[in-house]
């Protein structure tokens, strides 16, 4: 007799991050899509959105909830999360795994009685296996924090972080504004957010979590690129470490972890487009260690994630439904 399938329900599934999260759970082996949730669109075939799954899916959006479902992926707006479940009656007996910035905080982890577990499970995998709810990481927070984490681990953090990285238009979410118009980004570039970017709240979290020493600033210089999908974030510390030593620190922190690589190879975005993995690349110049790290923004940063989280949840491989191809050209 074949095991019962994961009962999964999806609000904001119009948006980009909907979009993915069905794109991946239609195909997922162990999971069932009860439903998909969007006021906007409710009674539209979800084909007709994502025109991309014509023939995958026979779905139609939905205005209601159902109760009987095992998880719930909120993929909806920051700010909007809170809001959703203090109008929503969520049996507590549904695991939450939440992709807007709502509950990433440790101080507003916690709603309702339910409390949020921080979902990077290069960080706290085994926290999450045993979570009733997940609180998914912002996609520079997890492209920066993958960077950082070993080094976060042998107190290496004490001197300033130098952080620049770009993201594509999906980043900006699917709603119209100018600096997302394909008109303003193509052929442009600008920087935003400058040394204030709402990502490094979590991203202090975190290396915090592993060891107050690591006291050194994370400056970050975030750029609007003119592509639509990846984070380029490219990182430099003053450090004491041999290349050879960073190189083998982080593939040994990162050996059991099956989506991020070292590679000895100046990489490229498009070997993550459309994959959940995080490509990492260390060099040494003098004292300063570099280090590129590159995600897709609406997986591994986003949608992605947040399958791996509840494949973790359920006891699942940690890859299944997550075995994707790079677009590469």
């Amino acid at each position: 007799m074949s095991k019962s399938k994961i009962k999964t329900g999806i609000v904001g599934g119009a948006g980009y991050t909907g979009g993915e999260m069905l794109r991946l759970l239609v195909h997922h082996p162990d999971v069932e899509i009860s439903f998909v949730h969007s006021r906007s669109n409710a009674g539209k075939q979800v084909s007709d959105i994502h025109t991309d799954l014509l023939g995958d899916t026979d779905l139609t959006f939905a205005d209601k909830l159902k109760e009987d479902i095992d998880v719930l992926f909120l993929c909806v707006g920051h700010g909007e999360a809170k809001k959703f479940l203090a109008e929503n009656k969520i049996t507590s007996l549904t695991r939450i795994i939440d992709l807007s910035q709502d509950f990433r905080i440790n101080a507003n982890a916690t709603f309702e009685k339910r409390e949020f577990i921080y979902g990077l499970p290069e960080l706290n995998g085994e926290e999450i296996r045993s979570a009733q709810n997940i609180a998914n990481p912002g996609c520079f927070a997890t492209a920066i924090q993958l960077a950082l984490l070993p080094l976060a681990a042998k107190s290496l953090l004490s001197n300033s972080v130098h952080v620049t990285a770009t993201t594509g238009s999906t980043g900006a979410g699917q709603s119209l504004s100018n600096t997302s118009h394909f008109s303003w980004r193509q052929n442009n570039l600008s920087a935003y957010k400058v040394f204030t970017h709402q990502h490094l709240a979590e991203i202090y979290q975190s290396v915090h979590s592993l060891n107050a020493q690591n006291n050194g600033e994370i400056l970050m210089i975030p750029l609007r690129g003119a592509f639509t999908r990846g984070i380029f974030a490219t990182l430099y510390i003053e450090c004491s470490l041999s290349e050879t030593e960073a190189k083998d620190l982080f593939n040994n922190y990162y050996s059991k972890h099956p989506f991020v690589f070292v590679s000895n190879q100046n990489p490229d975005l498009k070997q993550v487009v459309n994959t959940n993995k995080c490509v990492l690349y260390i060099e040494k110049h003098d004292n300063q260690l570099m280090i590129t790290s590159i995600i897709d923004n609406l997986l591994k940063g986003a949608s992605g994630q947040a399958v791996q989280n509840m494949n973790l949840m359920f006891g699942l491989e940690e890859t299944a439904g997550l075995k994707l191809k790079a677009s590469a050209f």
